[in-house]
């Protein structure tokens, strides 16, 4: 029987990443990573092979820092676990002994079972399978009316993506606005004007009812009797955690179905940890169990494991998930982290929100300025920033990432508006009306 250190379940960015790390940290121990597909996609770029990439090829996961590393790949499929002996079996019969076991099993698109329709032809998941979303491109190229159900992340920058290929596109969302887990409604719905400016017809605050077709699907029913022609629907609806083999094996899940961990990515076995979409999530401000699942998350969560494999330190644990998104609609883009304002309230939090609205250059007449909105939620009592979301051009995705370490250290307001920072003309707004700034001056000064 072959004999390892490490066995990794899984290949995306929280086995990658967990591999490697873990490896560097230490050097001595043997890796195998098995994954059943050959090529893995970058998660967060499958929106974009369906219009801005010329093709899938384009967004694969190189193995070569793997090699290069010295850690075993497989190609193989992980049917069974023992716990017991500690041994891993494939679907081609092979067996691996391991001291340390991580999954890292992803996660599978969401099919609600009330949806009637969902197993005709041409109604379509986005998974993180290759060769499937190749065939759904392939498909999808001869077709024009497209549905898109379900305006989280992937169903917004899916349906913007067929949109500029020139489809006639219907984004439906059963909340009052699209992206409204992320963000409070005032900033949703620069989102949505933006979306409606570029063509794509939206449909907001209704429920699906069902899917209409003999073999093909023709037709989305939507639960306020309105009828919408399809050539294709895909299915948005968010993922589940791909916990079966989890399951089998008889190792611990939440009520969400993922993988219970502790805060050093510990299933309640000791020597099988968990990373990515398949571990249990807490909320960092909520302290609840939260579905987010996001391939930082996951690389983050996989760097924490790769660490404490073999030695627990207290200074790599994780402590919750701070929810950091951001998404980009043409040239203008959106982005949060932390707990919204409606959430806020929602949990009984009492907060304070700043909110200011500058530019994202200086000055506003260089070429390519765009508005800058940054809004701050923060406990009222404390002054602790809970959660922050922006508008504006590139420099919004590095922006919501000051927040979010803002968030992750428990920094005031007070502290953050004191904070040194650096600006540009070509990279940033000006420092005497830096948005960020004025967005907790605004807060202070309500206090």
């Amino acid at each position: 029987m072959n004999k390892f250190d490490v066995i990794v379940i899984g290949g995306s960015a929280a086995g990658l990443v967990s591999a490697m790390t873990g490896k560097a940290n230490y050097p001595d121990k043997k890796f195998l990573l098995i994954r059943k597909e050959k090529d893995a996609l970058v998660p967060c770029g499958i929106p974009y092979i369906f219009g801005t990439l010329e093709s899938s090829d384009q967004n694969v996961m190189p193995l070569g820092g793997l090699s290069k590393a010295g850690i075993e790949f497989k190609q193989d499929e992980v049917i069974e676990v023992d716990r017991k002996n500690k041994t891993v079996k494939t679907a081609s019969g092979e067996k691996f002994q391991y001291e340390k076991l991580i999954f890292a099993t992803g996660s599978t698109p969401h099919v609600p079972n009330w949806l009637k329709g969902s197993n005709l032809e041409n109604v379509f998941v986005v998974p993180k399978n290759k060769l499937y979303l190749d065939e759904l491109k392939s498909k999808l190229n001869n077709m024009k009316k497209i549905v898109v159900i379900g305006a989280g992340f992937i169903g917004v920058e899916v349906s913007d993506e067929l949109n500029k290929c020139g489809k006639d596109v219907t984004l439906v969302e059963i909340l009052p606005s699209i992206l409204g887990k992320a963000f409070d409604i005032d900033i949703a719905r620069e989102a949505e004007n933006t979306l409606i400016e570029r063509g794509l017809n939206l449909k907001t605050n209704v429920a699906v009812k069902e899917l209409i077709g003999t073999d093909k699907v023709q037709e989305v029913i939507l639960e306020n009797g309105e009828k919408l022609e399809a050539d294709a629907v895909i299915l948005a609806m968010g993922y589940t955690p791909n916990t079966c083999l989890a399951k089998k094996s008889g190792l611990e899940l939440n009520k969400l179905g993922a993988l219970e961990v502790d805060s050093y990515l510990r299933t309640d076995d000791k020597d099988i940890f968990a990373a990515g979409d398949c571990a249990a999530k807490v909320d960092f401000i909520t302290r609840k169990d939260t579905p987010i699942m996001l391939a930082s998350t996951a690389a983050s969560e996989a760097r924490i494991v790769g660490m404490n494999l073999y030695k627990l330190s207290v200074m790599r644990s994780f402590t919750g998930t701070v929810a950091i998104f951001s998404t980009a609609i043409g040239d203008i883009s959106f982005a949060s982290a932390g707990i919204t304002e409606e959430e806020s309230k929602r949990n009984g939090f009492e907060v304070t929100v700043g909110k200011f609205q500058g530019v994202d250059k200086h000055p506003a007449t260089l070429p390519g300025t765009k508005k800058q909105i940054v809004k701050i939620i923060a406990a009222k009592d404390s002054k602790i920033i809970m959660g922050g979301e922006v508008i504006g051009g590139e420099s919004a995705g590095e922006l919501i990432n000051v927040i979010g370490l803002a968030i992750q250290k428990n920094m005031t307001v007070t502290e953050l508006y004191t904070s040194q920072i650096g600006t540009h003309p070509l990279l940033t707004s000006a420092p005497t009306q830096y948005p960020l700034i004025k967005a907790v001056e605004n807060i202070i000064l309500k206090i």
